[in-house]
């Protein structure tokens, strides 16, 4: 597997969103078309003490990016200011079909600073989210499918920036 360098020289540090799509378009539309389905989605991040919280979060693809836009102040914006690790998951939606599978998206979340107004704008415009709040741009560093076939197999899908998609099969 190759290794990924960011333009700041930080390894395997990720790509935007409109990168992942280009690299693998087919995936990056079935991923999109599942955080579609539903507003509200599931959100990791870490604490100050190193352990997992979890947080609804609405999302938006917007302009090649992945955007999240947060209330003033709230734990989870201020558990990406301190580290900006971050696992999002798709809500599943209800019963245990998952049509279009389970997926997952890992990155760095980085702040948009509130003194670049243009970029804060042009999401306002197109979100519309209660002011004030926080932006975060994300940086992708794996995106996971997991879906099953034929009502027998468990494919999971899983790309890394600089590789192709790896398809693990299994009964």
């Amino acid at each position: 597997m190759s290794t990924h360098t960011d333009m700041d020289g930080r390894k395997d540090a990720g790509v935007t969103w409109g990168a992942f799509t280009a690299a693998e378009p087919d995936l990056a539309r079935t991923v999109e078309d599942r955080f579609a389905a539903h507003t509200h989605h599931v959100l990791a991040t870490l604490r100050k003490d190193g352990s997992p919280r979890t947080s609804g979060l609405e999302v938006r693809f917007l302009n090649g990016e992945l955007w999240f836009g947060m209330m003033p102040g709230s734990m989870k914006a201020l558990d990406l200011r301190r580290d900006p690790r971050f696992s999002l998951q798709a809500n599943p939606g209800e019963g245990t079909t998952m049509g279009g599978g389970d997926v997952r998206i890992a990155g760095r979340a980085v702040e948009v600073p509130e003194d670049d107004t243009e970029t804060r704008a042009r999401y306002a415009e197109e979100v519309e989210p209660p002011e004030p709040f926080h932006l975060f741009r994300t940086e992708v560093t794996e995106v996971v499918r997991t879906s099953v076939e034929d009502e027998k197999y468990l494919v999971v899908q899983v790309w890394r920036p600089g590789a192709p998609v790896r398809t693990l099969k299994r009964t």
